[in-house]
C-alpha cells in the first residue's frame, strides 16, 4: 500500500509501505468457523484480511489512475450514506438500479451499513491514508450493489458465485481461497449442482466486465438496470440461474433440519 494518495504528492508516485504479510493459520481458523456458521460474515473479512496481501493496495493505485476514482476521492464521497437514503431510492422509477437495490435490500431485510460492523470485527493496525480508507470502505459497501447488478442472489450458491466474480475483479487471494473451499464443500453436499461450471462462468463474467470498483455508482443508481448491465459489460449468470432452484431447496431443507434439531435440544 502507499503512504498517501497521489493527490497529496501533486501527482507524483508516493512511497510504498512494507508489503502486508499473508497469515495462513489465521485464515484456516476463520474458514473453519465460517463452515460451521456460514451466517458469520465477520469470518469472511478475517479470511480476506489474512490472505489479501497487497491486493487492496493494488486496487487503490489502479483506482486513483481513473478519472472517476480521483473525482470520488476529491468529493469525499460516502457510498454507504447514499445507499442508506431509502426514501429517495424507493421513489426512483421502477426498473432503475437504485429502485432494484432498494427492493433487494427490503426483501432480504438488510441495511446498507450491514457489512460495516462485520468488517470491524477484524483487528488490525490501520496505517492507511484517508483516501485509502475511503477506497477500502467503498469497495466493501458495493457488495450488495454487485448482487443486484450481476444477478447473483444471497443464497449460498449466489454468494459463492459472486465471490468468484469478485475474485476476477480484485485478484484478492483471500476471496479466491473462500471460493475454492466453498466450491469443494458445495460439490460434496450438492452433487447434482454443477458447481465448478457455475464458478467458471462467474469468474469469466468478472473478467469480461468493466472494473466495478471504479464505477460511478451514485450516478448509475438512477439508470435502468438493464442499461447499467450493458454499460458495465455484465453478462447474465445462466449456469447459476439454472442451478439456483435446486440449491435453494437444499438450503431450505438443511435450515429446517437444523431448526428441528435445535428445537429438540431445547426441549
Amino acid at each position: 500500500m502507499t503512504t498517501a494518495s497521489p493527490t497529496e504528492f501533486g501527482g507524483a508516485a508516493p512511497a510504498k509501505r512494507k508489503r502486508k504479510r499473508i497469515q495462513p493459520l489465521k485464515a484456516i481458523r476463520a474458514i473453519r468457523a465460517l463452515i460451521a456458521d456460514k451466517e458469520d460474515t465477520s469470518q469472511v473479512f478475517k479470511i480476506i484480511d489474512a490472505l489479501s496481501g497487497d491486493s487492496v493496495g493494488r486496487g487503490f493505485r489502479r483506482f486513483v489512475q481513473t478519472e472517476t476514482g480521483r473525482r470520488i476521492l476529491a468529493e469525499k464521497r460516502n457510498l454507504v450514506a447514499t445507499l442508506s437514503e431509502r426514501t429517495r431510492l424507493a421513489a426512483l422509477p421502477e426498473g432503475t438500479l437504485g429502485r432494484a437495490y432498494h427492493e433487494f435490500m427490503a426483501e432480504e431485510d438488510l441495511t446498507a451499513d450491514g457489512l460495516v460492523e462485520a468488517s470491524e470485527a477484524v483487528e488490525r493496525i490501520d496505517m492507511r491514508s484517508e483516501d485509502e480508507a475511503r477506497f477500502g470502505a467503498r469497495l466493501r459497501d458495493q457488495h450488495d450493489l454487485w448482487h443486484v447488478t450481476t444477478g447473483y442472489g444471497r443464497d449460498g450458491l449466489g454468494e459463492l458465485a459472486l465471490l468468484a466474480f469478485t475474485y476476477a475483479q480484485t485478484r484478492n487471494r483471500g476471496i479466491g481461497f473462500i471460493v475454492l473451499v466453498g466450491a469443494r464443500v458445495t460439490a460434496k453436499n450438492l452433487p447434482d449442482v454443477k458447481i465448478w461450471r457455475i464458478i467458471r462462468e462467474a469468474y469469466r463474467n468478472g473478467r469480461k466486465a468493466a472494473w466495478l470498483p471504479a464505477a460511478d455508482w451514485e450516478s448509475l443508481l438512477e439508470k435502468p438496470l438493464a442499461e447499467v448491465r450493458a454499460e458495465l459489460g455484465i453478462a447474465a449468470p445462466a449456469a447459476y440461474a439454472e442451478a439456483q432452484p435446486v440449491a435453494i431447496a437444499a438450503e431450505n431443507a438443511f435450515k429446517a433440519m437444523r431448526a428441528e434439531q435445535q428445537h429438540k435440544q431445547a426441549a
